[in-house]
């Protein structure tokens, strides 16, 4: 490891791995930050008040010295005055001085006069501010860093006729100490921003824990998830929603889908485990017991072996197409010309039998349909309508636009569904009880056709009366689209390709009443 890397490694071990630490950290970092500009912006234009006021001051009394050298009498006696000396004196004693500001005198370069207010540092002993002032010939602005720290100063000279001595009056200005105020605010500015961010800090501990509060859920739920509890989610309170807020809702929705997921994942395992035991043990016992030397043994078992094949090979490719109905994108819907695709269906379903078939309507209405979906939904329950009914029965296909909603249907005059199992027969591998009817299917037709209605956002109806006969209908939205062009019937041809359905084993087509299953009048 390099120097670099090292130095990086300890530097990381420093920083706060909980995001409520580092969230505060900065927050503190910028509320200092802003506290330290504001606290310097504020020091600084006090300061540039302070310096405005002492030049103001200085040039206020300059000009008053003014007055009363050009008035050139004394103001304490009334006479003129008698020499340069006079006027230097009368110009200190006669002007109050405030605190920090010294005005001193001087003829021919020597200090000679001075106010009474005593300064931080004597100015008068110090030569080398003697020097700067003490012999000026014209008004003079200057500043001198002095034992106390800055001066600023304003130096006339005084000239008076009949006196051969030059004065200079100095009006002096001790700057870092009428400073002292702006920095006494400035440091009062920061001892009460100090308190005040311990303050917000405590504050802002407990406003990101409760704003985190969404995030440290995620973590707890997602640590309890185990392979065989999905259940658990999210707590979502009624506040407005928030970027955590819709974390928290993401995640649950992502668990929905991940619990429904693992859910048809074991519903595929335990039907297929289920349905495939028994033909396995049926081609396992005959295959125990088949004679290889009786050649009519061997031919039965061979032909009982291919028949549970078969029925094995129908019951994968069920499950299979159960599992698909709950992905998202098991139907692609497309415009579709409905009286087409119901006369294109009738055509197709119409040999599967000799019966009385009736096309009852088509609804003339283009909409956005998966037809190979539809197409394969309606195979399979006309195929069944013809497993129930006898040669000389009636099997009707329709379709009808209705109240918003499109529905396909298939009606027969078989022996009906008894009320009691109507609810049961949309279940996997439902068989009609022994009063009815049965085939040899594996009771997965019914389940598919559901699939197939709540794929398109819809739902299928059962109506049935014993004895009298049963129709199922396809009841999905009608979503309706612009008008297809003739083209669209190779489209409908290619439905036929789709994997045909086995019918169900009981004597009825179903789907899914509204809102649940119950029994219904023929209509």
């Amino acid at each position: 490891m390099t120097t670099a890397e090292g130095a990086r490694g300890r530097l990381w071990r420093w920083v706060p791995r909980s995001a409520r630490t580092r969230i505060i950290g900065w927050v503190l970092l910028l509320v200092l930050l802003a506290l330290g500009i504001v606290t310097f912006v504020t020091w600084r234009l006090l300061i540039a008040a302070t310096d405005e006021r002492m030049d103001i001051t200085l040039q206020a009394e300059i000009e008053e010295f003014r007055r009363i050298l050009e008035s050139n009498v004394d103001p304490r006696t009334g006479q003129p005055f008698g020499s340069v000396e006079d006027v230097l004196q009368t110009l200190i004693t006669y002007n109050l001085a405030r605190p920090n500001e010294k005005f001193l005198g001087y003829v021919d370069g020597d200090y000679r006069y001075q106010s009474r207010i005593e300064a931080p540092v004597l100015l008068s002993r110090d030569e080398a501010f003697t020097r700067q002032v003490g012999s000026v010939s014209e008004t003079t602005w200057g500043r001198y860093q002095s034992g106390a720290g800055e001066v600023r100063y304003l130096a006339v000279p005084v000239d008076l006729v009949g006196d051969p001595s030059r004065g200079v009056a100095v009006v002096a200005y001790f700057a870092d100490q009428e400073r002292q105020a702006a920095d006494d605010v400035a440091r009062l500015m920061l001892a009460v921003g100090a308190a005040t961010v311990l303050l917000a800090a405590g504050g802002a501990w407990v406003v990101a824990g409760r704003i985190l509060r969404p995030v440290r859920d995620v973590a707890t739920i997602a640590h309890s998830i185990t392979e065989t509890d999905l259940s658990r989610r999210i707590p979502v309170d009624g506040r407005p929603a928030d970027e955590l807020t819709d974390l928290a809702v993401s995640v649950n929705g992502m668990l929905d889908r991940l619990e429904d997921g693992v859910a048809a994942q074991r519903r595929f395992l335990d039907d297929a485990g289920h349905e495939l035991r028994t033909p396995i043990t049926i081609v396992r016992g005959h295959l125990e017991v088949v004679d290889p030397a009786d050649p009519g043994d061997v031919r039965e078992t061979v032909a009982l072996v291919d028949d549970e094949l078969d029925r094995m090979n129908r019951i994968v490719s069920d499950l299979l197409l159960l599992a698909r109905a709950e992905q998202p994108r098991f139907v692609r819907p497309q415009p579709v010309d409905v009286a087409a695709l119901t006369g294109e269906v009738f055509g197709k379903v119409r040999r599967l039998g000799e019966r009385n078939w009736v096309l009852e309507t088509a609804a003339d209405v283009d909409a956005e349909l998966d037809t190979q979906r539809v197409t394969q939904a309606l195979v399979a329950l006309a195929d069944n309508a013809v497993r129930y009914t006898v040669p000389e029965g009636r099997i009707s296909l329709g379709s009808q636009l209705s109240g918003g909603d499109l529905r396909f249907w298939v009606a027969d005059t078989g022996p009906g569904v008894p009320e009691a199992e109507q609810a049961r027969v949309f279940e996997r591998f439902a068989r009609g009880s022994a009063g009815a009817r049965r085939s040899d299917g594996a009771g997965l037709g019914l389940s598919v056709v559901r699939a197939i209605a709540v794929a398109h956002g819809g739902r299928a109806v059962l109506d049935s009366v014993q004895g009298r006969g049963t129709t199922v209908t396809l009841v999905l939205p009608a979503r309706l689209a612009p008008p297809v062009d003739p083209g669209h019937a190779e489209t409908v041809d290619d439905a036929a390709a789709a994997p045909e359905l086995e019918p169900d084993d009981v004597p009825a087509r179903a789907a899914e009443p509204l809102p649940s299953p119950s029994p219904g009048g023929r209509s």
